[in-house]
């Protein structure tokens, strides 16, 4: 088995994570889900995004309602992303119009309310250490949507996207595929390209995750999965 990739980013301690949402019975719920993962810890929530990172300035994964008070979040959502906080969007609006709004606006994940305690724990487990987690509802809006606006990669670079979706950096996916770090960058930023010059960009990499499944070129199955059983069986890097 592989080292855990989640120690490799956080040490010996707990994923530190930050819960803002203005249901409390949702925030105890979702608390009472992460208490079952020992990697996990909550460190502060609450329905007002500053006042819960006051609180909890170091927090790794921030767990965000998209609609606080009635309005949608997308605005702050950009915000956190863009001062380097990974969000992981948690929302009952699954609409794929919605979840690529929130990805484009720098969201590390979407978990849709409706999925339960295994698919949100593997999803924040996924977010702090930097790799993509499809969840159910996001894996349905998105395969096998027809678009004629679908761009066409080459083979290494759909392997490259691949391997870089499933692992931490361009520096591991340059050694599987045995080719410099600045060969894999070239590939994903050609992937980039392509997809901007369809009118589909897409800037973060769990957006370009995200057009990638809805053009069918990579599958759901085909990213690593998060397991958070007692036995805590990690993926094979």
């Amino acid at each position: 088995m592989g080292a855990d990739p989640v120690a490799a980013v956080t040490g010996d301690r707990p994923v530190g994570v930050a819960i803002v949402d203005d249901h409390p019975v949702v925030v105890e719920g979702v608390r009472a889900w992460l208490a079952t993962e020992p990697r996990l810890t909550v460190l502060a929530t609450g329905d007002d995004p500053d006042e819960v990172l006051r609180v909890a300035p170091d927090a790794d994964v921030v767990l965000l309602d998209l609609r606080l008070h009635g309005r949608m979040a997308l605005d702050k959502l950009a915000e956190l992303s863009a001062a380097g906080r990974r969000v992981v969007v948690y929302s009952e609006h699954t609409d794929p119009q919605t979840m690529l709004a929130a990805l484009d606006a720098g969201a590390v994940a979407f978990l849709a309310k409706h999925e339960g305690r295994e698919h949100c724990v593997a999803t924040v487990l996924a977010a702090a250490s930097d790799r993509p987690y499809v969840p159910p509802a996001l894996a349905g809006a998105m395969v096998g949507d027809p678009r004629p606006d679908r761009p066409m990669l080459s083979d290494k670079e759909r392997e490259a996207l691949l391997l870089w979706f499933q692992s931490m950096s361009k520096a591991s996916v340059a050694r599987r595929m045995q080719i410099s770090e600045h060969t894999v960058k070239q590939y994903v930023d050609r992937a980039r390209i392509k997809y901007t010059r369809a009118g589909r960009p897409a800037a973060t990499k769990a957006a370009l995750l995200a057009r990638a499944i809805e053009d069918g070129l990579v599958r759901p199955e085909e990213i690593g999965i998060y397991r958070s059983q007692a036995t805590h069986d990690r993926p094979t890097p």
